[in-house]
């Protein structure tokens, strides 16, 4: 459990979440006290023998349980109790709407599939990795304080559109795209980000490959333009839009990028980046039907 997702909102829950798993027989429940604790009782949750680890929080959470798993190569499944403030993992997995007995349920019967990941600057992602704009939304969204869920990031987005300068990009890897002024460029294994926008309408976390989106930079209304068509998924038709499906890609910055990973900001370690599809690594248990 992550007290601390979705933006502390969670904290009021926390009890019933505990007895809906307690009542079916789930009693090691821990929280997480720092940023980052997730991997360190994931890892410890690998070698005492569990065969199922749920995440109680956002996409953040989600991806350092996940990046745990992948390291230590564990058959160990990852379930999520949606606690975050866009929970797009949890719209990937179908169960964005389920309440945590539903949840434990899911996690009783233990039906589970296995799902493609991507792997950036020595990190595993489960749902995106973005450049630009994207990582400078995820940033101005700290300093958003009265807001909570879609509305955040919807919030800080449109402050940005006026604002934000744009980034110098050289893609190797993608067909038809050459070195050039990007608002954006968003690399995904799902088919959301921010909680309302539907950035990879064809993605499938199945089919061994990552939907790259490129954004080139544009004037304030074409921006405005591209903020709607991203909230729709309608977006890939538009002339400043190009997008491709690749099991592996090359970034180049002018210097090392911020980044945003699983929701999280993070430095890159340098200025090129390599970025993969690690197809069915990642073992889930998601809402019948689901992911796509």
């Amino acid at each position: 459990m992550n007290p601390a997702a979705g933006r502390g909102g969670i904290r009021a829950s926390l009890p019933e979440i505990r007895d809906a798993f307690l009542a079916r027989g789930q009693t090691t429940i821990v929280g997480t006290t720092a940023p980052g604790e997730e991997e360190a009782l994931a890892r410890q949750a690998i070698r005492e023998g569990a065969t199922t680890i749920v995440a109680v929080g956002g996409d953040g959470t989600c991806g350092r349980i996940a990046n745990a798993l992948l390291r230590a190569n564990a058959s160990c499944r990852l379930a999520v109790v949606p606690s975050g403030t866009g929970n797009d993992f949890a719209k990937t997995l179908g169960v964005a709407k389920y309440d945590a007995r539903e949840i434990a349920a899911l996690v009783e019967r233990g039906s589970e599939t296995r799902i493609d990941v991507g792997l950036a600057d020595g990190n595993y992602f489960i749902n995106s990795c973005g450049f630009g704009f994207d990582a400078s939304v995820l940033d101005a969204t700290s300093r958003v304080r009265l807001l909570k869920g879609d509305a955040v990031y919807i919030y800080a987005a449109l402050r940005q559109l006026f604002t934000y300068r744009g980034i110098e990009v050289a893609p190797r890897g993608a067909p038809g795209v050459t070195r050039g002024p990007m608002l954006m460029v968003t690399v995904s294994n799902g088919r959301y980000l921010g909680g309302a926008f539907k950035i990879a309408p064809r993605a499938s976390v199945f089919d061994g490959r990552l939907d790259v989106c490129f954004f080139s930079d544009s004037n304030v209304l074409q921006r405005v333009g591209l903020f709607v068509g991203a909230m729709r998924g309608t977006h890939l038709g538009m002339p400043s839009v190009k997008s491709a499906s690749v099991q592996e890609l090359t970034l180049s910055f002018d210097s090392a990028p911020f980044m945003e990973m699983d929701g999280e900001l993070r430095l890159a370690r340098s200025k090129t980046l390599d970025i993969r599809c690690v197809p069915q690594a990642l073992s889930v248990i998601a809402a019948p039907g689901a992911p796509v």
